[in-house]
Parts: C-alpha cells; structure tokens; sequence
C-alpha cells in the first residue's frame, strides 16, 4: 500500500540527465521551492505512459502556476529515459529509479508486473501520484493497480490549488 497523506515524503537522490550530462536529484534539497508532483510510470517508451508525460508536457504551465515542480520516475536507465524524451517531446524532468530504491521508499512497486502477459519482472513502479508539500510532508497519494489506468489530474490540481 502507497503511503499515505500526513507521512513525511521519503528522501531519495538519484540520477538524472541535465542538459550538461549526468547529475544527481536529491528530494530534500528542491523541498521548500515549491510544492513537488511525483509522477511514477512502469516503464519509458510504452503507450500510456508516453501519452501521460507527454500530456503532462504540453500542460506545465498549468502545475507550473499552483507553485508545482513536476518530476517523472520510472525503472530505467537515464540513458533511455533522455533517448524517449526527445523521441517524444517530453520536457519533464526524468529521474531515474533503475535499482527501485524510490518505488520500496514509496510502496509502489509490482510484485510481478503483467504477469497475465507472462512480464514478472518485479520492482516495476505503479503508475502512481504523489504531491509533497514545501515543508515535505505528503498532501496527496495515489497508486493505481492497472497501468493501463491514470491518476486522477483533476483531484491532483484541486489539491496543489489548496497548496498555493
């Protein structure tokens, strides 16, 4: 089960790729700026969560004016996440979960994921949605079981518009 509203967001750095190569993304150094949307997908260059990141792209100004900094998490490599986003015009920042340290922190990994489909590999994050407030703490959390479902983009922007 994701964690839940009230529980202070776990901390995490990991890597991300900036325009002058490889760097780190550390939660509790952008903790305070703004309020931090973090958008879990299971896997780069997939349907939904193509079609998810790139609509959330064309759309950042609307999070950008509720004082909302949008980051997006998958399992892979920095390496193919910067290759999907300039295939697709993604313009979120990207982090990289590729031992899922951050999908464990947040409880939102699949224990085998499509095993209908015979893909069980585990460890693949949930589509899942959290908004960490600036002093840290978790305002809103949502983990969806199917990843062919998506959050609930109304609800995340009625919250950040509390937030602001």
């Amino acid at each position: 089960m994701a964690l839940s509203v009230g529980t202070p967001a776990p901390d995490f750095t990991v890597t991300t790729l900036g325009a002058n190569g490889p760097e780190l993304f550390k939660l509790s150094e952008k903790i305070g700026q703004s309020n931090i949307l973090l958008l879990f997908v299971p896997m780069a260059f997939t349907g939904v969560c193509t079609t998810e990141f790139c609509e959330i792209s064309q759309g950042i100004n609307e999070y950008t004016a509720l004082n909302a900094t949008v980051v997006g998490i998958s399992g892979d490599n920095p390496f193919a996440q910067k290759a999907w986003a300039d295939k697709e015009g993604i313009t979120l920042q990207l982090l990289s979960d590729y031992d899922h340290k951050i999908t464990q922190a947040y409880d939102v990994a699949y224990e085998a994921f499509l095993p209908d489909k015979n893909l069980i590999m585990g460890g693949v994050p949930k589509r899942s949605a959290f908004i960490i407030d600036r002093v840290g703490v978790i305002q809103y959390a949502e983990a969806l079981e199917s990843p062919g479902d998506l959050p609930n983009f109304a609800a995340i922007k009625a919250k950040l518009a509390e937030l602001v």
